[in-house]
């Protein structure tokens, strides 16, 4: 058999007025249906729109079978922005408090995850186990595809035996090796986080 190529016009699904039953509900249901999707391996639902204490509500709860390892995905259309970046850590943080006998994940998709954002999320991710996924959406003919990309994994941490001797991670290091611009947003998250 042989495969036929097919241009797909990609469609934003927050900006988009055509097809209004492609939400972020219509997605959600998708996820609901077959979480391997997301491409995090065979994953079950624990819960969908779990209410959070005196927050909102988490997108979807879902738990890997054979490790009971959770993952707290918040979804959101179009642009990642700083208070979708806020909720996934806020939500992960409170699941990882009520369950801490479980792993906990942090899970962010969204259509558009930006350089800017990316850089703040990698930096979240040396304290906090994150992964960052960009959607999309392709349409052909009266068919969409739904395209997830693991755009930035968590990290897996060492164990003392591995530790080579690098030098100190510090301030200092991360200004050399990004940018002051780029702390200064994670300065200004980690005061939302305070307060």
């Amino acid at each position: 058999m042989s495969l036929n190529y097919v241009k797909a016009e990609k469609i934003s699904l927050k900006d988009n007025k055509d097809y209004p039953e492609l939400n972020e509900k219509w997605v959600e249901d998708l996820i609901v249906k077959d979480p391997s999707i997301l491409g995090l391996g065979d994953l079950d639902v624990k819960d969908r729109q779990r209410s959070q204490p005196k927050a909102g509500r988490l997108d979807l709860l879902l738990k890997d079978p054979e490790t009971d390892k959770r993952y707290e995905v918040e979804l959101m259309l179009g642009s990642v922005d700083e208070s979708h970046i806020i909720r996934t850590i806020e939500y992960w943080d409170i699941e990882k408090r009520r369950w801490p006998q479980y792993e906990h994940v942090a899970v962010i998709i969204a259509e558009n995850i930006t350089t800017r954002f990316l850089n703040v999320i990698n930096l979240f991710n040396s304290s906090i186990p994150l992964i960052a996924i960009q959607m999309n959406a392709l349409k052909s003919g009266d068919q969409v595809i739904l395209h997830f990309a693991k755009v930035l994994d968590e990290v897996i941490r060492g164990s003392e035996e591995e530790e080579n001797g690098g030098g100190e991670i510090d301030r200092a290091y991360w200004e050399k090796k990004g940018s002051k611009s780029t702390l200064e947003i994670v300065d200004t998250c980690l005061e939302i986080l305070r307060e």
